[in-house]
């Protein structure tokens, strides 16, 4: 292939990336919009780019160890970033480089002035802008002068931060390449940042100006506050004006200065309003060329815009597809799951199979559409008060929502249906065989399913997936099961309202729930104590596990005295919760019995922690509570006027409450019991594609829907170009924080306490289990980085139920996800500890190490000195 070394701006498109980079391949694309101007100019490619690094080999080997660092040692990126820098700023220009770029800026006269912008192969990239990550200098004046500036953009490839913004998106410095773009300069009266979505809401319709006097420098440096307009549907909706004190200009000679702003002249507006819908119908424009929000940096001169850049706006979340012009809201299913993580293909399709409602994928999570719901008066009446009872951020985002009187219509209640004969469903009794019955049904039912997945294979598998998933939507909405699930839940919601009211206590329940009977969560993180006592009396055990890194442990821990005992002791342990892991719902995610190494610190932990016998005292010691709090309750209504009946009626719910709140926590549990199922019958089928040559590795079925994988199955085909483009796309998916509530308009809501009894400063949230906690902060991202002594309160984004292990041993817990009734806060409560979830950023707010207090019964955490 012929190397091109300069290319003219109109001669390049957006499918040159690689040769002209990711800002001229987007300016190339934005000179074919019509209406929309460009400045003319060049760009060096990338191809000069490779044959000046070639002169330095030396190069090569530095960034291979550049490729090594990690992303946070930032000590040793300064340090070897500004070698390369160096190294590349000192190679000459070739000869015939130098003298082709001074031919293709001749036209433009000996004098002109350009701006020379550095353009990676890594940037403007719809997945990851990098944004201010290499260098662009203005007002450059001459050939001579670009080309020394053009060697500057090739080193500032090598900036730390340009490094360190690449190593935290995996990207390998070695596969990026640099062109340079250089164009004629405009000297504007104005300019600034044009985004076509909102970029803190996310809202799609709603686009964004920010404006200031002169070059654009003064607001990307934030010299300036600029003035911010705010479009839609062609109307400026809203604008503040800025008092604009400086600004950037072009010296004569080349370069800018900066320059005071005559007093009458700050807080004039820098752009009229006819002018900002005039740039946000450009902006639009460009938007449709790129089929996606776009950041687009503009100047005014002469009135009449010119467009310098535009890049993908990264930071929004993205928006379900529909497939219609509907409005739409989008209730996170993550947030009700205790998991915001981003699923995999495989996990988000499987889970959409397997779900009780339509369920819509989006940046890698899962939504539920409540539009429909919300627009009945009565739905949306019995959603809100669900809802609020478990997540209050939630209802109130709706809430914000449906204050807006045009998104969602208000219909008018479908007719009644007509009762089914005989009336609705009498109450179950408060009965422990129910339980005990439900439990053995679900058990039947995974046992089956083993048994007759285990001669499938291939096209058949799939087939007999699809009918065992009709078996797991039928054993979910069991309406026993379900009429027990509401049991607890509605007995926990009366006695917290009715002692609240009778006795001016708070959260009541929480306290006679403790040690119910049949949690199979609270039970399995209890039954890792009795793991440890098997392990405690062994020192050598102990040594081995210390040292324990792969998965392949138990065959040699049989091997170190009292070992077997041990092996065995932990083998029980994985064949009764071993299907279980963070993030559980995504099947793709690796069980504690495909990786049991997971469970070794906290095992060693609790050797360290705990006395033997903790598991039964801990169980006893919580039901004694319960009980006396009981004899409390009952004996302090007996005192009220007509005391005796209401303290009769609270007996029934306190029995009814323990009877079936444990159960609460079991249908999640059947059902990761047949994911796993399901994940081994898959799992076997990838390596078979593997052995095939059909995938490169078999976690590569991961990044392929349960749709795509059966197709891939049946034909021994596979598209590999998919499959690694859904690898990058779920990098991306891992730096995105899903909103709470998503419109279809793009607009991301978090909700918002509106509490005013909360101290200042406080850190609000929803109080899930009672009782007051002071002690050290651990902020723990990652389960597996868990490092936790008694007295130590868990501060973390969300706990599902494999976190329970951990919750043995702390003394609190904060989380950023949850409400009232998920896993986290009902195993609190099991265990008796001060719990506040839902609170908004508590991981960044809260220091690792800090010292806090934690009111499980108001709902908020203090941060101490």
């Amino acid at each position: 292939m012929v190397e091109q070394y300069v290319l003219d701006l109109q001669d390049v498109d957006e499918s040159q990336v690689a040769l002209v980079g990711g800002k001229g391949a987007h300016l190339g694309g934005l000179s074919r919009i019509e209406g929309v101007r460009v400045p003319s100019g060049i760009c060096v490619t990338t191809d000069a780019f490779r044959r000046v690094m070639a002169q330095a080999p030396s190069i090569d080997e530095r960034l291979a160890e550049l490729s090594r660092l990690d992303p946070e040692d930032r000590e040793a990126i300064r340090s070897l970033s500004a070698d390369v820098r160096r190294a590349v700023e000192g190679i000459a220009v070739p000869a015939d480089l130098a003298e082709e770029i001074t031919r293709a800026l001749a036209p433009y006269g000996a004098h002109a002035a350009y701006a020379v912008r550095s353009s990676a192969t890594a940037e403007d990239l719809p997945t990851a802008s990098f944004a201010g990550q290499q260098d662009t200098y203005l007002n450059v004046v001459g050939a001579e002068a670009v080309l020394r500036h053009v060697s500057r953009c090739w080193a500032s490839l090598f900036t730390e931060r340009a490094v360190t913004y690449r190593r935290r998106n995996g990207i390998d410095d070695r596969t990026v390449q640099m062109a340079v773009v250089v164009q004629r300069m405009v000297f504007p009266q104005a300019s600034g940042i044009l985004f076509t979505a909102d970029p803190v809401t996310g809202h799609r319709k709603v686009a964004t100006v920010d404006a200031g006097f002169g070059l654009g420098e003064a607001l990307v440096s934030g010299l300036v506050n600029p003035d911010v307009y705010k479009v839609r549907d062609g109307q400026v909706v809203e604008k503040t004006i800025a008092a604009k004190q400086r600004a950037v200009r072009p010296l004569a000679a080349g370069g800018t200065e900066e320059v005071t702003i005559d007093v009458p002249r700050q807080e004039q507006p820098a752009l009229t309003d006819a002018q900002v819908v005039r740039l946000v119908d450009l902006g639009r424009r460009i938007e449709a060329h790129f089929g996606r929000p776009q950041d687009i940096e503009w100047c005014l001169a002469d009135d009449d815009f010119q467009i310098v850049q535009s890049r993908p706006i990264t930071t929004l979340f993205p928006v379900p597809d529909s497939g219609d012009q509907d409005n739409r809201v989008y209730v996170s299913v993550g947030h009700q799951q205790m998991m915001t993580d981003p699923m995999k293909p495989l996990g988000l399709s499987m889970w959409q199979l397997t779900a009780m409602t339509p369920m819509h994928a989006a940046g890698g999570r899962l939504f539920v559409d409540v539009a429909g719901r919300l627009a009945s008066p009565t739905a949306r009446a019995g959603l809100l008060d669900l809802i609020g009872r478990g997540e209050p951020l939630v209802r109130d985002a709706l809430e914000t929502v449906l204050d807006r009187d045009d998104f969602v219509p208000s219909l008018p209640d479908a007719p009644p249906v007509r009762p089914p004969a005989g009336g609705p469903p009498a109450p179950i009794p408060t009965d422990p065989a129910i339980v005990t019955e439900l439990i053995e049904r679900s058990r039947a039912s995974v046992a089956a399913l083993e048994h007759d997945i285990s001669a499938k294979t291939g096209p058949e598998l799939f087939d007999f997936l699809l009918e065992a998933f009709a078996e797991h939507k039928r054993v979910l909405s069991d309406p026993l099961s379900m009429q027990a699930i509401m049991a607890g839940m509605e007995a926990t919601w009366w006695l917290n309202d009715h002692l609240e009211e009778w006795l001016g206590e708070k959260n009541a329940a929480d306290t006679l729930t403790l040690s119910a009977p049949g949690n199979i969560t609270s039970e399995m993180g209890l039954a890792l104590l009795d793991v440890a006592d098997v392990v405690r009396p062994h020192p050598e055990v102990v040594a081995f596990l210390r040292g324990v890194q792969d998965d392949d442990f138990l065959d040699e821990l049989a091997k170190v005295e009292g070992g077997i005992a041990v092996r065995d002791a932990i083998q029980g342990y994985l064949d009764r919760y071993g299907m279980r892991c963070v993030g559980e719902i995504d099947i793709t995610r690796p069980r504690w019995s495909e990786r049991p190494s997971t469970l070794v610190p906290v095992i060693l932990d609790h050797v360290r922690s705990f006395e033997p016998g903790a598991a039964g005292r801990r169980f006893e010691q919580g039901r004694q509570r319960a009980q006396e709090k009981e004899a409390e309750v009952l004996s302090r209504l007996r005192a009220l006027p007509d005391g005796d009946a209401k303290a009769d009626e609270t007996k029934r719910m306190i029995d009814r409450v323990r009877t079936f709140i444990g159960y609460r926590e079991y249908p999640k549990y059947g059902i990761i019991s047949r994911y796993f199922v399901y994940k081994r019958a898959l799992m076997g089928e990838a390596e078979r594609l593997v052995r095939a040559g059909v995938l490169a590795e078999k976690e590569d079925v991961f990044f392929l829907t349960f749709q795509e994988l059966h197709e891939v199955v049946r034909t021994r085909r596979a598209d590999r170009e998919l499959v690694e483009r859904r690898k990058e796309e779920f990098r991306t998916f891992q730096g995105l924080t899903p909103p709470r509530v998503l419109t279809s308009d793009g607009e991301a809501l978090t909700g918002a306490y509106r509490r005013e009894d909360a101290p200042p400063g406080a850190l609000v949230g929803v109080p899930v289990s009672t009782g007051t906690v002071e002690g050290r902060a651990r902020v723990v991202i990652d389960m597996a980085d868990a490092d936790l002594e008694a007295g130590d309160i868990l501060v973390t984004p969300f706990t599902d139920p494999s976190w329970s292990p951990l919750f043995v041993g702390i003394a609190g817990l904060v989380t950023e996800v949850g409400g009232q009734m998920t896993h986290g806060a009902v195993i609190a409560r099991e265990y008796g500890l001060p719990a506040v979830v839902g609170v908004h950023d508590a991981t960044r707010l809260i220091r690792d190490g800090q010292r806090i207090r934690v009111h499980g019964t108001d709902g908020y955490v203090e941060l101490l000195p």
